[in-house]
């Protein structure tokens, strides 16, 4: 079945957005949008009300639809949906992943490493991220799946709308990364897993705000 208008809309607002083209606080016009993608102006509203009910544009009175600019009250509040689902997901995928993923995941997390000394951080946050993708893979909850999926894309737009880092955090999380392969590969418990999965996000939220306090009380 051939997608909507409303569909297509809201497709090409949402990649946009992810591709950080229509960045935080900008204006998004319908009549523009129109001429742009010969797509009449209801198709347009109906995308932005699906995009403001997910979280991705605000609607002001008088003002218009504008991309949503990320704070760290939201950055905080998607690590640590994004903490639970995520160790779900790892936990449940964890007994369907074999040798061949075991060993993957310890190329992956070693490349990040060589990433990091090289201080290339964009090849170290692609590598983390199939790290993370691959470790969740084998989950057989295609619902969960699709919000860990969800969140990740939430919290990519979040770090490019702001500056979220934590000096020596990307390094702990590499060792963070291997015990929780060891784990793994180990046959430790679903629970177990799950927990250290779930910590590892929750502490690089500590991390983050521990180094914003920081910086805050040095001003």
């Amino acid at each position: 079945m051939a997608a909507s208008k409303a569909d297509q809309a809201y497709e090409i607002l949402k990649e946009r957005i992810m591709e950080g083209v229509y960045g935080p606080g900008h204006r998004l016009v319908i009549d523009q949008l129109a001429r742009e993608h010969g797509i009449s102006s209801v198709p347009w509203r109906e995308s932005l009300r699906r995009l403001e009910a997910e979280g991705w544009v605000d609607i002001v009175p008088n003002v218009g639809a504008l991309v949503k600019t990320f704070d760290t009250d939201a950055f905080e509040r998607s690590l640590r949906l994004l903490a639970r689902l995520e160790g779900l997901a790892t936990a449940l995928s964890a007994p369907n992943l074999g040798a061949d993923d075991i060993s993957e995941a310890r190329r992956l997390n070693k490349a990040a490493g060589d990433a990091l000394a090289n201080f290339d951080t964009q090849r170290f946050g692609r590598l983390n991220r199939e790290l993370h993708e691959l470790l969740c893979s084998r989950c057989d909850d295609d619902r969960l799946v699709g919000l860990v999926h969800h969140e990740w894309t939430r919290m990519d737009v979040i770090r490019r709308s702001a500056f979220f880092y934590a000096p020596g955090r990307a390094l702990a999380s590499l060792s963070e990364h291997d015990a929780i392969i060891d784990l793994i590969e180990g046959g430790a418990d679903q629970e177990m897993i799950e927990t250290a999965a779930r910590r590892h996000e929750v502490n690089n939220l500590v991390a983050i705000k521990e180094y914003d306090k920081d910086r805050t009380e040095a001003r």
